[in-house]
């Protein structure tokens, strides 16, 4: 009897023969069930990624979601975490190689997916951070919401999304500069803002658990534009982080 792996591979492997059960006339509803397994996941990657169908059309977003799922299948049956290495995918697909910023357009769209199905935990208001701030602020950690998702990207994404959504007139990009992106879901749905370089590095720099005054240098020295005041507006004004404590390592 076949097994459920082997099963599972000729579904999503046209080229591969199908299971000995279904040889002779079964051959060709296994065919069916193949196509309608190749056009659910298809969709599923639609669904997921709506602002790369926008930007490169329903035809190519189809044929590329094709051969996606070719070379990666999925591997689990909550459909949530399908497409996680599409911006790995698209950094190397020939036929998109005129789209450079298809990658991070994708990891925006990854973070969205999260930031929806991320849990809710309490978020620190300002008198959080107020009660410690007195010790100073240089030894301070926090822990950011699991909502929250940074990205910086190399090509102007905020401006790529604004003009995708309507928000900005689509146009020629004249200045095509570095942009980051701030992910969160604060309420229902998640939301996408702009950031600067500065305090996309600060607010990344956090997330990966360097003391606030570490994060501020890390920021700094990588960017000219960092303005740590406007920084920790968006960090305790935004409600990004859900716990805080006093660093009680060595600090260089």
């Amino acid at each position: 009897m076949t097994s459920l792996a082997s099963f599972a591979g000729a579904l999503t492997a046209p080229d591969r023969r199908p299971p000995p059960e279904f040889a002779g006339h079964a051959e060709r509803r296994f065919a069916v069930y193949r196509n309608n397994v190749a056009v659910a996941l298809i969709r599923a990657l639609e669904t997921r990624f709506p602002v790369l169908i926008s930007l490169v059309g329903e035809e190519f977003f189809r044929a590329m979601a094709r051969e996606f799922m070719l070379a990666h299948p999925p591997t689990s049956l909550l459909l949530t975490s399908f497409g996680d290495e599409l911006p790995d995918f698209l950094a190397s697909f020939t036929p998109a190689e005129d789209w450079p910023y298809l990658t991070d357009i994708a990891r925006i769209e990854i973070a969205r997916t999260r930031a929806y199905h991320a849990p809710d935990l309490v978020r620190l208001g300002a008198d959080a951070f107020s009660a410690l701030m007195s010790q100073g602020i240089e030894a301070l950690r926090v822990r950011l919401h699991p909502a929250v998702a940074v990205i910086h990207s190399p090509h102007p994404v905020w401006t790529i999304l604004a003009m995708t959504s309507g928000s900005q007139p689509a146009a020629a990009i004249d200045d095509w500069q570095p942009q980051a992106v701030l992910i969160d879901r604060p309420e229902l749905d998640p939301l996408i803002r702009p950031l600067t370089l500065g305090t996309a590095l600060f607010i990344e720099a956090l997330g990966a658990g360097e003391p606030l005054g570490r994060a501020a240098s890390t920021a700094a020295s990588r960017a000219t534009d960092f303005d740590l005041s406007a920084a920790l507006a968006i960090l305790i004004g935004g409600g990004l982080a859900t716990s805080i404590h006093v660093f009680d390592g060595d600090l260089p």
